[in-house]
């Protein structure tokens, strides 16, 4: 690390050292509360997505989901000479539980790097920044692929965090045994494969989507904050069959690219612009449905110069998890299981 890196690095320890309200950041310490919902606050604006979520505090490591949506039959009438007039539970129709586990966002910043960070007026913001969005992705990504909660996890069997956490397509595969995702078991073609396009279990994008929005419950399959959130691949495959069905010319094409990502189907307007979101999955529900919970006094923090590497290394750990709010308000794909014409009569 150059004299002038290692000034401005020494400053922005003592500032981060003054607004945690602790003697050193070079020393593991807990994170007050306050301080670390302003930390989760500057995580969720560093992407769009987590934005339209929720990432709510919560006291305990398990517990009861905190919003749930609203679902159920309320007005009545009740005979009050023989019976007491009795409340409705209309809060949540799926399930009632979370649970949150230790998860480890440890990043590390090469000296070469921060050298040439320390070119510019905003060098500290630019670091928070750095660390802020490495987290948010990280979140977002095992929200997608995680399927497990391992002690130990394994980054070479599992590289894209498949074993930190359960997310929320995990969640909904277990949800009464997979009452609101679709695996392909019960498809027309081969076994054990979802077939979309001419000719396989749904002719197109279009057909898939309104199938999956009939595993919703009846009561919210009509909401109007239904999104349907779906994989790049599934989107360029029906840009090439309205390509082939419209013609080459650029004006076309830029016709296509327009009605594809502003179309609705199956009446619910298309997302596509999720991070890491499987490039075959198709996911319906409405995006406040989705939830992070962490655990507010769980954040642990520390900052430290690691000459032995010639790098900067940024340790933070906080117990969280992710919840569905509703199940009965979301139905997907096995995108593992989805398969498209080949091109050669196939399906690959």
């Amino acid at each position: 690390m150059q004299p002038k890196t290692k000034k401005l690095f020494g400053a922005m320890l003592a500032a981060m050292a003054s607004t945690y309200g602790v003697a050193s950041v070079s020393e593991a310490f807990s994170v007050e509360p306050t301080i670390a919902q302003e930390l989760q606050d500057k995580i969720v604006e560093s992407d769009a997505f987590l934005r339209e979520i929720n990432v709510v505090p919560v006291d305990e490591i398990k517990g009861e989901k905190v919003i749930g949506s609203a679902a159920g039959l309320v007005p009545k009438r009740t005979n009050t000479d023989a019976n007491d007039r009795q409340t409705s539970d209309v809060l949540s129709l799926g399930s009632k539980l979370y649970e949150l586990f230790h998860t480890e966002f440890d990043t590390h910043i090469k000296w070469s790097t921060i050298d040439a960070w320390a070119k510019f007026p905003d060098f500290q913001e630019r670091y928070g920044k750095w660390v802020r969005k490495a987290i948010a992705l990280a979140r977002i990504r095992v929200g997608w692929v995680g399927t497990s909660a391992a002690a130990v996890t394994d980054p070479e069997a599992n590289p894209n965090g498949e074993d930190v956490n359960k997310g929320w397509l995990q969640l909904l595969r277990e949800y009464k045994e997979g009452a609101q995702w679709f695996d392909g078991t019960t498809g027309t073609q081969e076994a054990g494969e979802i077939r979309i396009g001419k000719g396989g279990d749904f002719e197109n994008l279009d057909a898939t989507v309104h199938a999956v929005k009939q595993m919703i419950n009846p009561l919210h399959r009509g909401a109007k904050d239904l999104v349907a959130i779906v994989g790049e691949e599934l989107v360029a495959e029906e840009k090439a069959a309205l390509y082939k069905a419209m013609g080459q010319t650029p004006t076309e094409k830029e016709r296509i690219e327009k009605e594809v990502v502003s179309k609705v189907y199956a009446g619910l307007p298309l997302k596509t612009d999720v991070p890491f979101f499987p490039a075959r999955g198709i996911l319906i529900t409405s995006l406040d449905n989705l939830s992070i919970y962490y655990q507010t006094d769980s954040w642990r923090r520390q900052v430290q110069d690691n000459p032995k590497r010639c790098r900067v290394e940024d340790y933070n750990s906080v117990n969280e998890g992710y919840v569905i709010e509703d199940e009965e308000k979301a139905a997907g794909v096995e995108f593992a299981k989805v398969k498209l014409p080949d091109g050669n009569g196939g399906w690959a």
